[in-house]
């Protein structure tokens, strides 16, 4: 019912949190114990993002895998919500809840210092666009297209 995400950290020259996030594996049942009835409702809540993210965060280890996952983040406020290590090199995830994601600074501090082969922004939208190099906006559907090559 309950995720533990661990956090990655290593020598880097920042500080880096080092306690793991927790997620609710049943988005519905998280609903439930917030009170929450309808997507008005969810749409309205503050935990909606929250929500978002944890339910694509099952989705992608779902189908890609639970092992070698982890979460980043720096005392300094650079973060990224999923880190996996497939073949040796490093893929990111960034969950945002929203109709056209775009860049941000963390991800830009998370591309360089994590040293991301990519890193993907998982949205609900429907259609996948790249925002820079390396970095892909990808819509939660879609997730069975990514490879790990």
């Amino acid at each position: 019912m309950i995720r533990v995400l661990q956090p990655w950290f290593e020598n880097l020259s920042k500080r880096q949190t080092k306690a793991p996030k927790i997620y609710f594996r049943d988005s519905g049942l998280l609903h439930r114990f917030l009170g929450i009835g309808d997507m008005e409702s969810l749409r309205a809540h503050p935990r909606y993002g929250a929500s978002w993210e944890g339910y694509a965060l099952e989705q992608i280890l779902a189908v890609h895998g639970e092992r070698d996952a982890y979460f980043w983040s720096t005392q300094g406020g650079a973060e990224l919500d999923l880190l996996l290590f497939r073949n040796g090199k490093r893929w990111g995830f960034e969950f945002k809840c929203t109709d056209a994601p775009s860049m941000t600074k963390s991800m830009h501090i998370a591309l360089e210092d994590l040293r991301l082969e990519r890193l993907w922004i998982v949205y609900p939208g429907e259609a996948g666009y790249l925002l820079a190099d390396k970095v892909q906006a990808l819509p939660l559907r879609n997730l069975g297209t990514i490879t790990f090559a």
